[in-house]
C-alpha cells in the first residue's frame, strides 16, 4: 500500500513539473512534439527549426533534446559544407558539453569527451596528440563509462603513432595497451555472460522479446570488441617482439622490480610472445614470485620446469596455480594457458586442461579454438582410411563453430578456422562413394568419440 502511495505522489509531481514547464513556454512543449514527430522519420530537415528553439530556449525540458539534437545536427554536419558544415560541428561540440550539463546522471565525462573526440577525428579537426590527451584523460577520469570500440581503439593508435614519431616512449606503449586490452576483456566478459546466459533458451526457440533483444545486442557488441582487440593487437605489431621486450625490461628492471604491476605485466606479456627462454623471463618471473605467489607466479613457474624438463614438476606447479585462483573467468585464463603450453608435448593433456577452462568459464571460446586446431592437427594419425583421416575436420570445425557461439568476440576468427577444417573434410563425391551418408566415423586415437557424416 505504501508503495503505490509513493508511486502516485511520484506520478503527481512529474505532472505538476511538466504542467509548470508548459505553463513557463508552451511553445517549448509544441514543439518538442512536432520535431521529435519528424526526428523518429527521419526527417531532419524539418526537426531542426523547432528543435533549435526548444534547445535554445528550454534545454532541460526534455533529454530528447539531446539525443534527438545530436542526429538532427550530425545529419546537417554530412549535409553540407565550407562554413556552415563548421557551424554545425561547432554546434554539435556544444551539444555535447551541455548534454551532461542538463542531464549528468543521463551522459557521463566519458561519453561526452568520447563523442567530441571522435567528431573532431572525422572532420581532421585533431592532432594525434589532442587526440590521445582527449581520450586518454577521460580514459583516466571515467573509465567505468569508457566502452566505445572505437574510441578505445583510437586511444591506443594515436599513441602508437605518437611512439612513431619519437613522441611517446615505449613503455607507454606497453602500458596503455594493457589498460586497453583489459577494459575490452572486462567489457567483452560481462556480454559474454549474458550470451552464456541465454544460448540455452536460444537454442531451443524460448527466448522473450526481451530476451532476444538482450540476446542480439550482447552478440553484436561482443563481435565489435572482438574486431577492436584484433586490430589493437595488429596495430602493436611488431613493437612487443621479444627483441623489443628484452632490452626494455631489461633497462626498467631495478628501477621497476618492486612495482608489482609493472612486473606482473612483463612475465605475462614475455610469456604470451614466447620470450620464456631468455634469462629475463626467470628473472621477472622470480620478482613476481617474491612479490605476489599468486596463480599465474605458478603457472609461470610450471613453464620454466617443463622447459627444464622436469614435467612432474610442471604440471605440480599448474595444478597448484590452478588451486589458488578463486575467480572462475582467471582460473580459465590460467587453464587455457597451460592447454597452450602443454599442447606440443601431450594433444590429450591440452584439451584436458582447455575443457577444464570451458568448465570454469563456459564462455572461454578460446579454449574451444584450441581445442579445434589440436583435432585437425591430429588428422594423419586418427583413422586408417582417407576418409576416417580427413572426417576428422568435421569434429574440428563443430569445435571452432562452438567457439563463435559461446564467445561472439570470437566470431569472425571462428568462422574462417570452421570454413578453413570443413574445406579440408571429406568432400561429397567422397561421401557418396564411401557409402557413408548419414553414418557415424569413431576416433580410436586420443581424439576419442565420433562424428556424423553429413547426408547428401
Amino acid at each position: 500500500m505504501k508503495k503505490k502511495h509513493y508511486l502516485t505522489m511520484i506520478a503527481i509531481l512529474l505532472s505538476m513539473g511538466l504542467s509548470m514547464a508548459q505553463a513557463q513556454n508552451p511553445e517549448c512543449m509544441t514543439n518538442l512534439s512536432i520535431y521529435a514527430e519528424h526526428a523518429k522519420v527521419k526527417n531532419y530537415d524539418a526537426a531542426y527549426e523547432p528543435w533549435k528553439m526548444v534547445y535554445e530556449s528550454c534545454p532541460d525540458i526534455n533529454k530528447a533534446n539531446f539525443s534527438y539534437g545530436e542526429k538532427i545536427l550530425a545529419y546537417k554536419i554530412k549535409n553540407s559544407s565550407g562554413t556552415d558544415k563548421d557551424g554545425y560541428i561547432q554546434d554539435l561540440m556544444s551539444l555535447y558539453d551541455n548534454s551532461l550539463k542538463y542531464f549528468p546522471n543521463k551522459f557521463s565525462k566519458a561519453g561526452v569527451a568520447i563523442d567530441k573526440a571522435l567528431l573532431s577525428y572525422d572532420n581532421k579537426m585533431a592532432s594525434d596528440e589532442q587526440l590521445y590527451d582527449m581520450l586518454g584523460n577521460a580514459f583516466k577520469e571515467d573509465k567505468k563509462n569508457f566502452k566505445n570500440p572505437k574510441a578505445l581503439y583510437l586511444y591506443f593508435s594515436s599513441l602508437v603513432d605518437l611512439h612513431g614519431e619519437g613522441k611517446k616512449d615505449l613503455q607507454e606503449v606497453f602500458d596503455v595497451y594493457d589498460d586497453v586490452t583489459e577494459k575490452v576483456e572486462e567489457e567483452n566478459k560481462k556480454l559474454t555472460n549474458i550470451v552464456t546466459k541465454l544460448l540455452p533458451k536460444d537454442s531451443l526457440g524460448t527466448l522473450t522479446s526481451k530476451e532476444k533483444r538482450q540476446f542480439k545486442a550482447a552478440t553484436i557488441n561482443s563481435k565489435s570488441y572482438g574486431k577492436i582487440a584484433g586490430s589493437i593487437d595488429s596495430k602493436l605489431g611488431a613493437l612487443a617482439d621479444c627483441g623489443n621486450l628484452i632490452p626494455l625490461y631489461e633497462k626498467s628492471y631495478e628501477e621497476k622490480k618492486g612495482d608489482v604491476n609493472w612486473v606482473k605485466r612483463a612475465v605475462g606479456r614475455m610469456f604470451s610472445k614466447e620470450c620464456t627462454d631468455d634469462p629475463m623471463f626467470r628473472k621477472l618471473f622470480e620478482a613476481q614470485l617474491a612479490l605476489d605467489p599468486s596463480a599465474d607466479a605458478y603457472m609461470y613457474g610450471g613453464v620454466l620446469k617443463q622447459k627444464a624438463g622436469d614435467n612432474k614438476g610442471a604440471i605440480a606447479d599448474f595444478n597448484k596455480a590452478v588451486e589458488l585462483e578463486t575467480d572462475s573467468h582467471r582460473k580459465s585464463n590460467i587453464l587455457y594457458k597451460i592447454a597452450t603450453t602443454v599442447r606440443r608435448s601431450s594433444k590429450s593433456q591440452a584439451r584436458n586442461y582447455a575443457l577444464k577452462a570451458v568448465d570454469a568459464n563456459p564462455a572461454n571460446g578460446k579454449a574451444y579454438l584450441l581445442i579445434a586446431n589440436l583435432y585437425a592437427g591430429s588428422a594423419n594419425a586418427c583413422g586408417n582410411t582417407p576418409f576416417e583421416k580427413r572426417a576428422i575436420y568435421w569434429k574440428a570445425a563443430e569445435m571452432a563453430r562452438k567457439a563463435g557461439r559461446v564467445d561472439p568476440s570470437l566470431s569472425g576468427r571462428a568462422s574462417k578456422s570452421a570454413a578453413s577444417y570443413a574445406a579440408k573434410a571429406p568432400t561429397k563425391e567422397m561421401i557418396f562413394s564411401s557409402g557413408m551418408a548419414g553414418k557415424r566415423v569413431t576416433f580410436s586415437c586420443w581424439v576419442g568419440g565420433s562424428v556424423k557424416v553429413p547426408n547428401l
